[in-house]
Formats: C-alpha cells, sequence, structure tokens
C-alpha cells in the first residue's frame, strides 16, 4: 500500500498527488468527451425542438460534437495543468517609455501564458459552438423552404445565415479583445469611429456590393433557381452573398459577379419569359417560281401557326434577294419554355419546312460561283473545267 508520504514526495516543483491529479482528469476528459459531447448536444437541442418541428437531432448532434468536443478537451486540460506549479519565468513583455537607460518590463509567469493561452481557445470553442448553432438553423430554415412554393425564402436564408455568422465573428473578435489581450474595446471602437471614414472610402466597392445585395433582396428582381443573363453571362442563380451573386452557366461552369453589377448592368430574367423566340431565314435557289415562292411562305407560316406548341402568331415572308438565293424570313415563339421540349418542337418545324420546300418544287440555295465565257468551249478538256467551275 502507497502511503501518504510518497504522495507528498516533490519532484521538479509539484508534489506526487498533483501529478495524479493531472493525469486522472486528463484521462477522464479524453475517456468521456464523446459522451458527455453528445448528451449536451441533445440537451441543447432540446431548446430547438420546438423550433424545428421535425426530427432533426441528429444534425443536430452532427453539427455540434466536434466543437463541444474540442471544449470538452481544452477545459478537462486546462483544468488538469492547474493541479501543477508553474514557477518559472519566461521573457518578459517589454512596454512604455525608456527611463534614462532603464526600460519598464511586466515579468510573465509560465502560468500566466498558459491561462491566457487556453483562455483564448476556449472563447474560439465557444463561438465555433455559436456558429454551428447558427447552421443548424439555417439547415432547419432551408428545409421549411423547401416545403413552399415562394423561392425568395430559399434565397433569404443562406444571405442571413452568413449576416449572423460575419456578427458572431466580430463579436468573438472583440471578445478575444477585451477578456485574452485586456484590450479596452470601448475605445477600441471608438477609435475606429474617428477613421470611420478612412475605412469607408477603403472599402467603397465592398460596402457598394453589400447595399447591392439588399436591393436584390428587396427589389427581388430575381431569386434563387431563375435563369438570368447580365453582362453577356447567362445561366441560373444559385446563391446570392454579401459581395457577389453566383450564376452556374450552361457549361456548368460557376460564374461569380458582383452584386453591384447585377443591379446596376442590364438584367435579362430569362424564367420570367413567357415563351421562347425562334428567329431565322433560309435561302432558295434562283430556280424557284413566283408562285413557288408564294406557297412555301404560305405554308410554313400556316403550320407553324397551327401547331400547339407555339403561340400562333408566327410569320413567314419573302425578305430579300442573297447573294445565292431567295431569302425568306421565319419568325416565330414557342410557349413551352422546357429547353428539351423547345428543342423537339424546333426540330419538328425545321423539318417540315424542308418538306414544303421540297413539295413545292424548290431547294435550298448554298454559295455558288458561275464562269462565263465570251467564246465557245472547244475541246473536252475546256469543256470539263467549264463544268467544274459552273459547278
Amino acid at each position: 500500500m502507497l502511503n501518504a508520504a510518497f504522495f507528498e514526495q516533490v519532484f521538479w516543483g509539484n508534489t506526487v498527488k498533483s501529478y495524479c491529479l493531472f493525469a486522472a482528469i486528463l484521462f477522464l476528459g479524453i475517456i468521456l468527451k464523446r459522451v458527455i459531447s453528445k448528451l449536451l448536444s441533445k440537451l441543447l437541442f432540446k431548446l430547438f425542438k420546438n423550433f424545428s418541428q421535425q426530427a432533426h437531432d441528429d444534425a443536430f448532434v452532427a453539427l455540434l460534437i466536434k466543437p463541444i468536443e474540442v471544449f470538452i478537451q481544452l477545459t478537462t486540460l486546462y483544468l488538469a495543468i492547474n493541479q501543477l506549479q508553474h514557477p518559472l519565468e519566461v521573457a518578459v513583455f517589454h512596454y512604455g517609455k525608456l527611463v534614462g537607460k532603464v526600460k519598464i518590463s511586466v515579468p510573465v509567469s509560465l502560468g500566466d501564458c498558459i491561462d491566457r493561452i487556453f483562455l483564448f481557445m476556449i472563447i474560439l470553442s465557444v463561438f465555433w459552438i455559436f456558429l454551428r448553432i447558427i447552421d443548424f438553423i439555417s439547415h432547419v430554415l432551408l428545409f421549411k423552404a423547401s416545403l413552399t412554393s415562394n423561392k425568395s425564402d430559399d434565397q433569404l436564408v443562406p444571405f442571413l445565415k452568413e449576416l449572423f455568422k460575419t456578427l458572431i465573428i466580430f463579436i468573438g473578435f472583440f471578445t478575444l479583445l477585451g477578456f485574452v489581450f485586456e484590450v479596452n474595446v470601448l475605445t477600441l471602437i471608438t477609435g475606429l469611429g474617428i477613421g470611420g471614414i478612412a475605412i469607408a472610402l477603403a472599402a467603397k466597392e465592398s460596402l457598394e456590393n453589400l447595399i447591392g445585395s439588399f436591393t436584390i433582396f428587396l427589389d427581388k428582381p430575381f431569386v434563387v433557381g431563375d435563369l438570368v443573363k447580365v453582362d453577356g453571362v447567362e445561366g441560373t442563380v444559385e446563391k446570392v452573398g454579401f459581395r457577389s451573386t453566383r450564376i452556374r452557366t450552361s457549361e456548368r461552369t460557376m460564374a461569380t459577379i458582383p452584386n453591384r453589377g447585377m443591379i446596376d448592368g442590364v438584367l435579362e430574367n430569362l424564367s420570367l419569359r413567357n415563351s421562347r423566340k425562334v428567329n431565322f431565314t433560309i435561302g432558295l435557289t434562283y430556280e424557284t417560281t413566283a408562285e413557288s415562292v408564294r406557297r412555301i411562305v404560305t405554308e410554313i407560316e400556316a403550320y407553324i401557326n397551327s401547331h400547339e406548341g407555339t403561340s400562333g402568331d408566327g410569320t413567314a415572308s419573302f425578305k430579300s434577294f442573297g447573294d445565292s438565293g431567295l431569302i425568306v424570313e421565319i419568325n416565330y415563339f414557342v410557349t413551352i419554355l422546357n429547353n428539351d421540349t423547345f428543342l423537339d418542337i424546333r426540330q419538328e418545324i425545321n423539318l417540315e419546312i424542308m418538306d414544303i420546300v421540297m413539295r413545292n418544287q424548290s431547294d435550298f440555295a448554298y454559295p455558288t460561283q458561275r464562269l462565263i465565257s465570251d467564246r465557245p468551249l472547244t475541246t473536252d478538256a475546256e469543256k470539263e473545267v467549264g463544268n467544274d467551275a459552273t459547278d
């Protein structure tokens, strides 16, 4: 049996009892951190249970278990280290002015350094927990938003998430300055107010983009999921943030456009259109008679307007005389906005136009050249060259 005298023996400035307490606390913290973190997560979830109204406890625990584990581990490690004495003096922190040849200094013990380091880490872990709670709240709100037909809430939730997380980060920053570095926060904020003009000028573009994001939410020229076109970029809006809007283009790339550009430029919300326009021209050979041209444009226009996928106000007309053929212009609107269906309708109409042209003893023109000679071709070789040139 170990007697009390053994635990009172001193090694490197600490008793054996202190070392045993250090090891016991550290061991319990490592063993129980996962269990305690799950219990604390479930306890915190009870505060949000009525808010979630769904079985989101697994998501809540998954978000909080890691930061709570870090918090518990840091706390137990801090308690364990505090069982030991720290008599050493480390490098001193110098401040103030020189008085003669003497510089005023304040000695800092090893224990003070450890206390400040752990306080810094513990405060970080606490605010990490707050950030994860915001992630959970946004997760629940996004789930509720997905159950509604209104897309504005799908766009608002990520924005509010970033807003509140930014506020938490700022609060955490000033908390660290006040408690760890003992900075007078009120004096610092007052100093920031005096230099606010300089900061505003330096962050002019960022502020403009932030104001642009609020303008987007208030004016609602588009919402997440809309197909838009701005500054030559066309794609689907995926996210509206503080500084920029992210658009997934048709090439599956991600385009990031500053919010100021989204509201200052010419923006087309293609999702709000009620039809899609098709406009193109075809060329008929010059051998086509006037009567055939009349029948072709009449039949094309009649077919387009009778198609169930068009708006019924399409036009086909003989436009001009081209370099290689007679130009016919065709315009119509497809009322079905689904892209795959739109492509099918356009293809169907194009194939019918080909049939109409062929049925009326005409053909499509293509670039040709003719060689006209002043003398008749005599030899077979000249005739062959002439035929090739005509073709």
